[in-house]
């Protein structure tokens, strides 16, 4: 009895001694990462961004530019501009959170050299951070993920030096490109894996950049012409098919960002200036956008209502949101073609490029081929309102259009232009004015105080109105 309960005794602690050994290795979840790859990431950051700068494309761009409008709403609301602490707090949250990611993503690409991973890198970032101080100014960005490090409270940088950076990092990203090597980690869902397409979108929302500074930077003119006329060394989307658009293919987990696409259509109608200017043009985006009117029982074509309403009802059904456009197959835009062709339209209409109706022409037809999938006829460009008189008005105008869909890139060039010109109705607060930023998310008083107060004190307080670096219209 003895000798078999030393002998128990003893082999109850040699396995324990072995177990302690190899607690670590035996121990581990085989299902979790613990080193990332340049690519462990990239989906999931293309995927969440493109989802939450759509949804509050929605909710706040298409509201604020007079695209759709929650109906019935007879009070308040962003498209009477009323902006809340919360208003924009999704968009920094999501700005954030995948920003972070970005940054780790870089950090592993730089690791293990990965060029191509870097270029990558460098372009989501500007896409993010580049929409997130339009949205609110300044922001943190140079010591923004950082607690790792100690940083907790971030500084808020300025919008320029912000733009700085992110300039400077996609003409980086543009030098690095090596289309040899390829993408070894995983097949992207944006482009997959074409290094030519990823190496076309960087630079084409240099473009965007430096077109959304050449108010308070004249250079940015020469910077966009000098990239226009090297295709060599920064070739540009030059086709509809090269688009930055992502496709939500409704295979989990790739599906829509509106769980219900009722939610898309249900109290939401068509602003009556966006399907106005549609009907003047007889588009062909009109049934893909919107459904019709009804009266009496019968559809009376697309109808609208105005922005900001005064009226308490109508003796009309307004024409609602087609949800259909949410349901997969879908496609979010990130940076199209027909944006580059109204950029080159643009440069050429003040004197940097020539040609700028046919590229006038041109962005307008790769936007309805986007939509539609249709080539539309040469008839299109002899209603009034098609035709190009020489005035940055009329390409803003169809550029507005074009850019339904895209984040924040119609209230972007409207506070940058001051096209196209919107109405206003009586019932609109801030005095009718547009706002011209998003207030900071409470959280940030509460949480970053310090810097919130510095950045809130050089814009005269945290005020809708105050106008950003870029916006000197």
């Amino acid at each position: 009895m003895k000798r078999t309960t030393l002998l128990t005794i003893a082999c109850i602690a040699w396995l324990s001694m072995a177990c302690e050994r190899n607690f670590d290795t035996i121990n581990k979840n085989p299902n979790l990462i613990d080193q990332i790859s340049p690519g462990t990431l990239l989906n999931e950051i293309i995927y969440n961004m493109a989802s939450t700068n759509l949804r509050n494309n929605y909710n706040i761009t298409c509201q604020l530019m007079q695209v759709q409008l929650s109906y019935p709403q007879y009070y308040g609301g962003v498209q009477r501009y009323e902006i809340l602490e919360n208003t924009g707090l999704s968009q920094w949250n999501a700005s954030y959170k995948w920003a972070k990611n970005v940054s780790e993503m870089l950090a592993a690409a730089e690791t293990d050299g990965a060029s191509n991973y870097i270029s990558i890198a460098l372009t989501l970032r500007a896409w993010i951070y580049a929409n997130l101080t339009d949205i609110f100014g300044d922001v943190p960005f140079s010591e923004a993920s950082q607690a790792e490090n100690g940083i907790l409270q971030p500084a808020y940088d300025s919008q320029a030096d912000i733009y700085t950076q992110l300039l400077t990092d996609l003409e980086r990203a543009n030098s690095l490109y090596n289309h040899e090597v390829g993408m070894s980690y995983g097949t992207d869902i944006l482009f997959e894996n074409d290094t030519h397409l990823w190496q076309k979108f960087t630079n084409s929302l240099r473009l965007r950049l430096l077109l959304r500074t050449s108010n308070v930077d004249p250079s940015a003119y020469g910077k966009m012409v000098a990239i226009i006329t090297n295709p060599a060394s920064s070739p540009i989307i030059d086709h509809v098919n090269e688009s930055a658009v992502f496709h939500v293919t409704g295979i989990t987990p790739n599906i829509s960002p509106w769980s219900r696409a009722l939610d898309f259509s249900n109290q939401h109608a068509v602003s009556a200036f966006f399907i106005d200017i549609l009907n003047k043009l007889n588009d062909p985006r009109r049934p893909v956008f919107v459904g019709q009117a009804r009266a009496e029982g019968a559809d009376i074509g697309y109808k609208g209502i105005p922005s900001g309403y005064d009226e308490s009802s109508f003796s009309y059904s307004p024409s609602y949101m087609n949800n259909q456009q949410v349901i997969p197959p879908m496609q979010i835009p990130i940076l199209t073609y027909a944006e580059v062709a109204f950029i080159k339209a643009e440069l050429a209409q003040k004197g940097h490029l020539s040609g700028a109706e046919d590229f006038y022409k041109e962005g307008i037809r790769a936007a309805i081929r986007m939509v539609t999938g249709e080539d539309i006829e040469d008839t299109y460009f002899l209603a009034p309102m098609a035709i190009y008189d020489g005035s940055l008005s009329r390409i803003m105008l169809h550029k507005y259009l074009a850019l339904y869909f895209t984040d924040f890139q119609q209230w972007s060039e409207y506070r940058r232009t001051g096209y196209p010109v919107l109405p206003k109705t009586n019932s609109m607060l801030n005095d009718g004015i547009l706002p011209s930023r998003l207030l900071y998310p409470g959280i940030q008083q509460i949480y970053n105080p310090e810097n919130y107060q510095a950045a809130a004190e050089r814009m005269g307080g945290d005020d809708i109105n105050f106008k950003l670096w870029w916006d000197v219209n």
